[in-house]
């Protein structure tokens, strides 16, 4: 049995959910063993930028933040049955790593 760990990560959380029903839906009708989603750590990334970039004017800055949110899953099975795991629609704003072993 192969053994696929897949970890997803975006900036919405409901397409990762999305992404996570359609795995655990496959995994089910294939009867194979899923565990997780594993929730992972949030990452934040802060930006401030300062308004008026030539230097005239009050002092005024603006603040942007991004969140990423990840989730890892671990599915056994056949290699034919995760290769048709590879086969699931993602959405753009979702980035999908899967590592075979």
């Amino acid at each position: 049995m192969a053994k696929a760990r897949i970890k997803l990560a975006g900036d919405g959380i409901a397409d990762i959910n999305d992404v996570i029903a359609q795995i655990k839906e496959l995994a089910k009708a294939l009867s194979m063993d899923v565990s997780g989603p594993v929730p992972l750590p949030r990452q934040r990334y802060m930006i401030t930028t300062r308004r008026t970039p030539c230097g005239d004017g009050s002092d005024t800055y603006e603040h942007w933040e991004k969140r990423i949110c990840k989730r890892l899953i671990d599915v056994e099975g056949d290699e034919k049955f995760i290769k048709q795991i590879m086969r699931i629609r993602v959405p753009t704003t979702v980035f999908v790593k899967i590592s075979l072993s």
